[in-house]
């Protein structure tokens, strides 16, 4: 039996799924070896978002068998720590979302553990049963589960499908307890007796006070949260304007939900993109981020006079924002969203006498270090972290447990985080905002006039990101080792000098006593941090390159600070065009630039 044949019986051996099972069964008989070596020949990798990847049939892709096994190995892991262990089950509106989350929630009732479920058992409606992934880190915390899992892919394209893991304490999860995870996992391949059949699992976890519908419950008490912790007395929010687009997900009913608490009624919605729909037809990729993406939230917003656009991602836990100013449309920038809320923040605070010296902001590294500057001044602390929220929130509950307040943090994805969740959170989000708008209103100024006020105080910080589609993954590595690693700690990149050097896939940190990074290093990813300045010294800038570890992408973040944002967009820009040449060298690698 050749390997392909072995790696085919495996499958039938396991899968129940009629549809899944024939895409097998249609590649075997014609005899394509490639594909079918490419969907069972390798299995699907449980890393920085759980699990990511296209919904197909196959080890390596989203399906109903990857699905359950992660679910008993994520089960089997979390049962040895807490024998009395509880999960709670959230999903969108994606295909096979709803079956995804029933099986994760199966896996853990045939286990006899307690299911905090925020689907609804009650209905067949998938629609009725989804929620925004904020939930589920809010019923962790309130129900004090175990874990948590979302099924979601986020802004993901159409195709595309996830399962995003919460631990205990309500953050995604971090080392050591991912790679615990995944080794339960592939240790807990097997499918048990049972597990296929959700409907038998669900009536008996009921019956036995295992299974809790608790959707109603945790949607009341989050944005009961949100009204409790995040809206001012005082706003009169009523007077703003403005056009809100969920990009084709979940959020409409809970944003709408969270506004009357800002006292609003109505507002206007784009038509086309209010309802949920999985295929998410009028968007090229459902991310608000994305070229293009809020042209009809723009175009509505025109045709009322209106000048302000909002928008959450489709699973509601990132928020995006344009604003028209001078008659043309401004899409902002993760980044300075995320000085406008800080910014909104600290003035808050201020004013209710906090001490300030008591308060950390955080970002992520790759994010903006103009919220850096703002603490300098203001006198409150600042602290990065490594990419994404799982890094941000678990550093937000060291520090409170400190005693130390952290009302803000953000990544510059579009991913802002408030006090209602230790997680991006997008519906709180654009309650602040709307709140921000108000103020600046009754102050006589807006969002880009608040930036340049920003600007003249902290510094002109402009960025420059982007990122190259490698094809191979494996070039990866091979970029950053041939061309970026020549040596430990270089002086110069191009006509640049080297500041500072960091390297977190090795271990180095040029600005510490000992070389070590206060940040962990990883030497499976590839992540290298480092601070540049001119020959006049007239501009500093900071660039990271990393792999991504969701995506084909070598990711590239430069952001220079200067005394004029003229000079701060040239030197961020300059550096960019350094990196291709000496370092990425995209036609030797057959790389694909997007900057």
């Amino acid at each position: 039996m050749s390997e392909i044949d072995n790696l085919v019986q495996q499958w039938l051996a396991i899968d129940v799924n009629p549809v899944t099972r024939q895409q097998i069964i249609n590649l075997h008989q014609q005899n394509d070896t490639a594909q079918l070596r490419a969907l069972l020949a390798t299995r699907i990798s449980f890393g920085t978002a759980g699990l990511r990847a296209r919904m197909e049939a196959g080890f390596s892709r989203m399906n109903d068998v990857t699905v359950l096994q992660a679910s008993q190995g994520l089960a089997v892991y979390v049962q040895a720590r807490t024998p009395t262990g509880s999960i709670v089950v959230g999903h969108d509106h994606r295909h096979n979302s709803r079956r995804f989350a029933e099986l994760t929630a199966g896996a853990f009732l045939l286990r006899g553990m307690k299911v905090y479920y925020l689907g609804n058992t009650d209905t067949t409606s998938d629609l009725a049963s989804i929620v925004a992934t904020p939930l589920v880190p809010f019923a962790v915390d309130h129900h004090d589960a175990s874990c948590g899992v979302m099924v979601t892919a986020s802004h993901n394209p159409a195709a595309d499908n996830g399962y995003k893991v919460y631990w205990g304490n309500g953050c995604q999860i971090i080392p050591p307890h991912d790679h615990g995870i995944s080794e339960s996992i592939l240790d807990s391949l097997p499918v048990e007796a049972g597990s296929w059949d959700t409907t038998a699992l669900f009536a008996r976890g009921k019956q036995d006070g295992l299974l809790v519908d608790c959707r109603e419950e945790m949607i009341s008490g989050y944005i009961a949260a949100i009204g409790k912790k995040l809206v001012c007395p005082s706003s009169t929010v009523t007077d703003v304007r403005f056009v809100y687009t969920p990009m084709h997900g979940v959020g409409l009913p809970f944003v709408t939900k969270a506004f009357e608490q800002l006292g609003f009624a109505s507002f206007v919605t784009v038509k086309e993109q209010a309802l949920p729909n999985p295929e998410f037809p009028t968007v090229e990729f459902p991310n608000p981020e994305e070229k293009g993406a809020l042209a009809l939230a723009m175009r509505e917003a025109d045709s009322q006079n209106i000048d302000l656009v909002i928008a959450n991602d489709p699973d509601a836990d990132r928020f995006s924002v344009a604003v028209k100013n001078n008659g043309a449309w401004r899409q902002l920038t993760g980044n300075e969203i995320g000085f406008l809320f800080a910014d909104y923040t600290i003035e808050i605070m201020k004013a209710r006498g906090t001490d300030l010296s008591q308060v950390f902001l955080l970002n992520s590294t790759v994010s903006s270090q103009m919220i850096g500057s703002l603490a300098t001044v203001e006198k409150c602390h600042y602290q990065d972290t490594l990419t994404g929220f799982k890094w941000i929130g678990n550093k937000a509950l060291d520090l409170e447990a400190q005693g130390f307040k952290v009302p803000f943090a953000y990544e510059e994805a579009i991913g802002f985080m408030f006090s209602v969740v230790h997680d991006k959170d997008g519906i709180s989000a654009a309650v602040v905002w709307l709140q921000m708008v108000d103020a600046w209103n009754q102050q006589g100024t807006n969002a880009v006039e608040r930036l340049e006020r920003g600007f003249g105080k902290y510094g002109f910080f402009k960025e420059h990101n982007g990122y190259y589609v490698v094809p191979d993954l494996s070039l990866t590595k091979t970029i950053f080792d041939s061309e970026i690693r020549t040596e430990s700690h270089p002086s110069h990149i191009g006509e640049f000098s080297v500041v500072s050097w960091r390297d977190l896939t090795v271990g180095y940190d040029s600005t510490t006593a000992d070389n070590v990074p206060v940040l962990p290093s990883d030497p499976s990813s590839q992540m290298i941090t480092a601070t540049l300045t001119t020959k006049k010294q007239d501009c500093l800038i900071r660039l990271t390159a990393r792999g991504s570890g969701t995506e084909p992408k070598l990711k590239v973040y430069i952001e220079g600070k200067a005394d004029t944002e003229e000079k701060a967009a040239q030197c961020s820009r300059k550096v960019w065009e350094t990196l291709r040449e000496v370092w990425f060298k995209p036609k030797k690698y057959g790389l694909k630039e997007v900057a």
